[in-house]
């Protein structure tokens, strides 16, 4: 019990680590909760204009969850599991921040990776198709969420998909008030080009 119990800890501590608000303040653009949606995830952190911060902002949400995995996949796969479930707990409640973090789905995406690559890179491709078509980041990080739930149950072992259809339930739960507006149509729209 031990190196699971480990793993969980060091799960939540790289997954609360708040890189959205880090990497904007950084910038000078103060505290990212108080921009646009008040999130600390990438998708806000386009809202600032900053494209590239976004982007550091994305590839370190799911750096942090891979490396939470990559790290207790020494341990077993008990503790790769413990670490990827709580690092994503991490991310979106960060004792940090008063427990108000993100969304998590950099980060499930990220701790995919290492449990189980084709489902994060199948789930990934669900998440772009479905930004690019319809340009709503949280319906795009849903349809992905619930695609990689269903892709695990099929590709990976049963652990990860376990831990792939609980993921799935809180993202969506996370998401609570954008499913309402995007039911109302006022959800923003994410713009993924050039200008």
């Amino acid at each position: 019990m031990v190196h699971p119990l480990a793993a969980a800890i060091l799960g939540y501590l790289l997954g609360s680590i708040p890189f959205g608000l880090l990497l904007t303040r950084l910038a000078g653009h103060g505290d990212i909760r108080r921009i646009g949606s008040g999130n600390i995830g990438a998708t806000n952190v386009l809202r600032t204009g900053g494209k590239g911060l976004a982007a550091l902002t994305l590839l370190w949400d799911l750096a942090k969850g891979a490396a939470a995995v990559v790290i207790a996949q020494h341990w077993g796969p008990t503790a790769a599991l413990a670490a990827a479930g709580f690092a994503v707990l991490g991310h979106m409640f960060p004792v940090w921040l008063g427990f108000r973090g993100g969304k998590g789905a950099a980060t499930a995406l990220g701790v995919l990776i290492p449990l189980a690559w084709p489902v994060a890179l199948a789930a990934a491709l669900v998440w772009l198709a479905a930004a690019l078509l319809f340009h709503y980041s949280s319906l795009a990080a849903l349809v992905a969420a619930a695609a990689g739930a269903g892709l695990a149950a099929i590709l990976a072992d049963k652990g990860t998909a376990l831990l792939s259809a609980g993921i799935a339930l809180l993202i969506i739960a996370r998401h609570h008030a954008n499913i309402r507006r995007l039911l109302a149509g006022t959800e923003s729209r994410i713009s993924l080009g050039k200008s």
